[in-house]
């Protein structure tokens, strides 16, 4: 199975829950060119990491960075940030 396999090409924005355990989860995200996904506040640190596409990951602090396949970044908790998609893009977001 793939990663990209778990949405359907229609949503502009999609998770999907790929492993919960007993201290956190694991989620597959796809977000098409274009769509931004703003002002999210997550209560627990996490990691964002891009497996394909490219995407704008910004926070609140000044964090700006650009992400492409293989690049990850952590998420610091109670803090706002907003996604990008550059291109059709899939990421893996644990926490």
């Amino acid at each position: 199975m793939n990663i990209k396999d778990k949405h359907t090409l229609n949503l502009p924005i999609s998770e999907e829950l790929l492993f919960e355990s007993e201290v956190g989860i694991t989620s597959a995200f796809q977000i098409l060119e274009g769509v931004q996904i703003n002002n999210q506040i997550i209560r627990v640190p996490a990691m964002l990491i891009c497996i394909a596409g490219k995407i704008i990951f910004q926070d609140e602090n000044g964090t700006n960075k650009k992400l492409f396949p293989g690049d990850f970044i952590n998420i610091e908790p109670m803090v706002k940030h907003l996604v990008r998609g550059l291109s059709n893009s899939q990421l893996i977001v644990i926490k």
